[in-house]
């Protein structure tokens, strides 16, 4: 299943920012090194959100680093000089310090921090001196963000709506203290993702920058602003003047099948909030101002109930008149964005299992355009675009398979960006991380298809290796050039593995029309991709041992392995994570029901065939292949049902299987001490097949 919906500027033009790609992404193994193991993932330090000062001379940014005595995580903020030189750390308090960012004025940043035991707004100031609480909430609060003038600071907080933050921990208080447990609904959506519907909803906030008094700006609202579970401050946004925010706001009505997300104006002071894009039945999403106030932009579906159609980023003149189209021609999709100046637009596409960085132009001549869309878009993935006063400036996240993200600067006139910081180097410089090869094929219908490949540490071309041959979720999703915290290849390939993973139909950064040809069709064209780009590696590169091979997935890719299952006996050993096995009862157990409503074409009382022909419970006569099964009691995404389910088949045919079930998880598999036991299990199926 889709794994996140993608919340990702008019027209475009390649940035000389590609001209860092070949120094970020490492491009070679590092000879002599050690291979990765679980302890060494967990020991890599997460750098994120990374935020130009107001002068330019400044970035501030975030560290994350594993504390393997409690399990958790703490966070920090960190400053280096963006002339380059040593990082500073700001602050040194356990826990949860994040969203760092600069006042106007640039004397203060603000950021949330668990320090008082609950998330609240902090000030920092720059000049010296230790930090103070802003706010002073009962409940928690996220993504602060500071008006134009820093009087003001808007951000995000849960409540019952209708009722005011301490109403609403009154009630939280009351609910705890009940003897009953019970939960009654009279509506979809009852659940989500891994949390049940409790009531609440995220509403906009504003604090005084000075007192902390807050109040709610969308008190009546009935549905999330941001978009749960995945929205944060990009979708929200203070205008020039001050004088209004714009923000993202769930559908009004029928969130469980409807995919239409909005962008909404409320005044700063309070009042009734407008709805600006209630004509497009898609979804709208990460509104931004240009800096002269004259554009209001976000990134937009055209299609209703399609969570991967093509987010396309549109500007609309403020008070009415045109909206421009600024990126569709493009054919990829605008994942995230930020204004350069008042006719540009810096932004991170999906495109070739890369994630680059281009600038689109208002009003860009048309010849030109064209010309350079034929520009190849290469190496590695970008992510947190942050841009400096004239937009002289960009700072952003950059990483790539077998390097982890560290903060880059581009500057204007520069041929390439540098790297900032280096946190994960001392421990980098220790292991033995190839990095992943771009390969093409022939799929379905002749098509072109990408894949992936990565070779084992310590590699020697004259030795036969097993492969592990990994499947993506989403559908709608893609394998890039990227550091995983989770399934990362390197840890997949560290005892001795190849690994080969397949961009297939439905993938993403290759066109829409791609990208679409999976949905209701689940099991053809895509599983053909996938077994051609398997038989291409095989025949393509000697090393490989075509009589070892292993098959793993997670999400869509669960699904694909329980298909492979009872599809074709040409792999040793099977790991399905969280996999779809039967879509009838996924249909009905599930919570954002417009994803099968559209991929497989309507509702399983009028499409019962084609649920049966495509779900992997119809083949389990044919299971053969021994599997490992993984899954979440807490996934409500794809419930846990359709794991045991698939577990169960198996067991009951004597097929060598095994039940790998967290009850503390969720679709994904996150805390510490389970993520260990999760790569021992999977590494241990795997070396019991393919050994």
């Amino acid at each position: 299943m889709r794994l996140a919906r993608c919340a990702p500027v008019v027209r475009w033009t390649l940035a000389a920012v590609l001209g860092y790609a070949v120094a970020a992404s490492g491009g070679v193994a590092r000879a002599g090194g050690r291979p990765m193991t679980i302890d060494d993932l967990l020991a890599v330090k997460g750098v994120s959100d990374p935020q130009i000062s107001p002068d330019g001379e400044s970035v501030v940014y975030l560290v994350s680093e594993l504390d393997r005595a409690t399990d958790k995580t703490n966070s920090s903020l960190w400053l280096v000089p963006a002339a380059g030189g040593e990082p500073r750390r700001l602050t040194t308090a356990p826990g949860t310090n994040n969203h760092p960012r600069w006042s106007p004025d640039g004397k203060t940043i603000a950021f949330v921090s668990t320090r008082g035991g609950s998330s609240q707004i902090w000030l920092l100031p720059m000049e010296g001196g230790e930090a103070r609480p802003l706010t002073s909430l009962p409940i928690d609060v996220s993504g602060p963000i500071w008006s134009p003038k820093g009087d003001r600071i808007a951000f995000a907080a849960e409540v019952f709506p209708g009722t005011t933050p301490d109403q609403t921990a009154a009630k939280d208080k009351e609910k705890a203290a009940g003897k009953s447990k019970v939960r009654t609904f009279d509506h979809l959506m009852i659940r989500h993702w891994s949390a049940w519907d409790e009531g609440k909803k995220s509403h906009l906030f504003v604090a005084d920058a000075t007192t902390g008094a807050a109040r709610d700006l969308t008190p009546r609202l009935e549905v999330n602003t941001p978009p749960a579970p995945f929205g944060g401050s990009s979708d929200y946004a203070w205008s020039p003047d001050g004088k209004e925010l714009a923000f993202t706001a769930e559908p009004v009505k029928d969130t469980a099948w409807s995919t239409n997300t909005d962008i909404w104006t409320v005044p700063a002071e309070g009042g009734e909030p407008r709805n600006v894009t209630a004509s497009n039945p898609g979804a709208d999403a990460q509104p931004a101002y240009s800096p002269d106030g004259a554009w209001l932009s976000y990134v937009s579906q055209a299609r209703a109930g399609f969570e991967a159609d093509l987010w396309v980023l549109k500007a609309s003149k403020r008070g009415g008149g045109e909206t421009l189209d600024v990126s569709s021609y493009l054919d990829r999709p605008v994942m995230s964005y930020a204004w350069k100046g008042g006719d540009s637009i810096a932004a991170v596409i999906d495109s070739h299992g890369t994630e680059p960085i281009v600038v689109f132009r208002l009003r860009e001549p048309t010849e030109s355009r064209d010309r350079m869309t034929g520009r190849p878009v290469t190496g590695g993935a970008s992510t947190s675009l942050s841009i400096g006063p004239g937009g002289r400036q960009m700072a952003f996240i950059h990483h790539a398979a077998n390097v982890p993200g560290e903060v880059y600067l581009f500057e204007e006139g520069s041929p390439k960006a540098r790297a900032l910081t280096s946190h994960n180097e001392p421990l980098i410089s220790q292991l033995d991380l190839p990095p992943a090869e771009a390969f093409t094929f022939e799929g379905a219908d002749h098509d072109k298809v990408q894949g992936w490949l990565l070779r084992p540490p310590g590699f020697d071309p004259k030795k036969n290796y097993p492969v592990v041959f990994l499947i993506h979720g989403g559908p709608q999703g893609a394998w890039h050039d990227e550091w995983h915290g989770r399934w990362n290849y390197s840890m997949f390939a560290s005892p001795g593995y190849v690994v080969v993973a397949i961009n297939p139909r439905g993938s993403t950064g290759y066109g829409q029309k791609f990208t679409d040809q999976i949905s209701q069709d689940w099991t053809g064209r895509v599983y053909e991709d996938l077994m051609k780009g398997l038989d291409h590696a095989l025949e393509h590169y000697p090393f490989l041992d075509r009589a070892k091979l292993a098959a793993a997935g997670g999400s869509y890719g669960g699904f694909m392995v329980n298909w492979i299952c009872g599809h074709t006996d040409r792999f040793k050993a099977l790991i399905s994570h969280a996999g779809v096995f039967d879509l009838v009862s996924m249909y009905g157990s599930t919570e954002e029901l417009w994803f099968p409503e559209w991929e497989y074409g309507g509702y399983p009382w009028d499409r019962g065939e084609h649920y049966r022909e495509r779900s992997p419970s119809t083949y389990a006569r044919a299971f053969r292949t021994p599997t490992l099964v993984i899954h979440g009691a807490l996934d409500f995404r794809v419930p846990d049902v359709q794991g045991i389910g698939m577990f169960t088949c198996l067991q009951r045919l004597g097929v060598p299987s095994r039940l790998v079930y967290f009850p503390d998880e969720g679709h994904w598999i996150a805390k510490p001490p389970n993520r260990i036991v999760w790569w021992r299990e999977v590494q241990d199926w795997l070396a019991r097949y393919l050994k």
